[in-house]
């Protein structure tokens, strides 16, 4: 890539200083294949041994280049292989163990999250699967950097509705073990359509089987910087909108590509992908849904939300796709509730729902992410809820996932603090109608037509 010129830096550097710009994430890839074992006990040391091995220098590097080069690296991060597949080959009927042997490789190194406490079921489980998904509740109570996901579906295959029923019970579950914390552990676990091998993202990073023995992705973000280059036009046609955000995301990849380059260099490992996906944050000026307002919405939420969401989704795909060759993960705008201070409000003002997010989620990156939801949020309506966005994922062949928290105690009205760039949610409601017959159905939706590509 070539080197940025003098006025390319002095604009990089408003951004970062009065817009927000950073790297949300570099997440190093690690392969465990090689840890399995049919004694549990030698595969989670061999597990520890190499984490720490291959991630021993991620965050010192990380922060050498945040000080030369005066750009914030928010997370520094690791994904693994799921382990649904590294602890199959032993017997062990709980794994618990691995999950705390990753926070402990995690905490020996210094990054933020580790994600793939993992388990792909698309199609049916194994023995692995089935474990490591009756593991997750405590799991996710007894750390903190680890996060769990589950693929419940694909466009190829259709979706599992065994597995949409019991992660239902799952994500009831852990809310239930982490209720001293407002169910936390929900903030750490992603149900999914369509998973992809290389997203650096949490809660839902995993390392493919697809992927390279190590690799080094890098997120950027910067809706602070969009909403700034909007505020620039005001007035201006739609084509325009289109135009300015395009510009505007290749600036911000061309930085995310030379962080993650200058990343690999020093760390001898092999640059994966720059993930595009604008990511929000609670502090006012770096959220989705005011670019949404900058456009000339009243609120998040308001008739047309969705088609400006799907222009935004867009125009950053195709201003990415230009400064980058290496363009992978999700790739588009987040619209987590929590963690985005325009969702908050717009929800706490009751001018946005989860069906109209549900309806958002169609054009853009991801799904229904960190919504709180009642307490007493029946399993059976949770996965309902799963099986409609995962059924968005698979007929649109795209990604999708369901990050939903059943705050214990709490009901519709009442707000909950998760900390830091979690942020905080109103508690929003969910139809209070019997969804419980259909789910218990049971069995596979068969794929769609159009998963007949071949």
């Amino acid at each position: 890539m070539p080197l940025l010129n003098p006025f390319e830096v002095l604009e990089t550097l408003h951004m970062i200083e009065a817009e927000k710009l950073d790297i949300r994430t570099i997440t190093m890839g690690i392969s465990l294949r090689d840890c399995a074992d049919h004694d549990g006990a030698t595969a989670r040391r061999r597990i520890f041994g190499k984490i720490t091995r291959c991630a021993d220098r991620l965050v010192a590097v990380a922060e050498e280049i945040e000080q030369e080069f005066g750009i914030p690296i928010i997370n520094k991060r690791i994904a693994v292989t799921p382990i649904a597949l590294v602890a199959d080959a032993c017997a062990d009927e709980s794994y618990v163990a691995f999950a705390e042997t990753l926070e402990r490789a995690a905490a020996h190194v210094g990054v933020n999250f580790i994600g793939g406490f993992s388990a792909l079921v698309h199609k049916g489980y194994t023995h692995g699967d089935t474990v490591l998904i009756r593991s997750i509740p405590e799991a996710l109570a007894v750390t903190e950097r680890v996060c769990a996901s589950v693929n419940v579906a694909t466009t190829r295959a259709g979706i599992n509705m065994d597995a949409v029923r019991e992660m239902g019970e799952i994500i009831v579950a852990a809310a239930a073990r982490t209720a001293d914390r407002n169910g936390i552990g929900c903030a750490k676990l992603v149900v999914f359509a369509n998973a992809v091998e290389d997203n650096p993202f949490m809660a839902g990073a995993f390392h493919g089987i697809g992927e390279p023995e190590c690799v080094i992705n890098v997120g950027v973000s910067g809706p602070g910087v969009v909403k700034s280059a909007l505020e620039r036009v005001p007035g201006a046609d739609l084509g325009v909108v289109a135009e300015t955000i395009k510009r505007t995301a290749f600036k911000v990849t061309r930085m995310g590509q030379l962080v993650a380059q200058e990343a690999s260099k020093r760390l001898g490992v092999p640059f994966g992908i720059v993930d595009l996906s604008l990511a929000p944050t609670p502090a006012v000026g770096d959220s989705v849904a005011q670019i949404l307002e900058e456009m000339g919405l009243q609120r998040c939420g308001a008739a047309g939300s969705t088609a400006a969401l799907a222009l935004l989704n867009d125009a950053v795909k195709k201003g990415g796709t230009m400064a980058s060759s290496y363009v992978g993960g999700l790739s588009g705008a987040f619209i987590p509730v929590s963690e985005d201070a325009g969702m908050i409000a717009a929800a706490r003002e009751g001018v946005l729902s989860i069906e109209k997010l549900e309806a958002m989620t169609a054009v853009c990156s991801v799904g229904l992410d960190m919504i709180a939801i009642p307490g007493d949020t029946p399993a059976e309506t949770i996965a309902g809820i799963i099986a409609d966005e995962v059924a968005i994922g698979v007929i649109n062949n795209k990604t999708t996932g369901v990050r939903l928290i059943p705050v214990p105690g709490k009901t519709v009205g009442d707000e909950v603090e998760f900390g830091g760039l979690l942020g905080r949610a109103p508690i929003m409601p969910v139809s209070r109608l019997d969804s419980a017959p259909f789910i218990h159905r049971g069995g596979r939706i068969p794929a769609p037509l159009q998963g007949l590509r071949n």
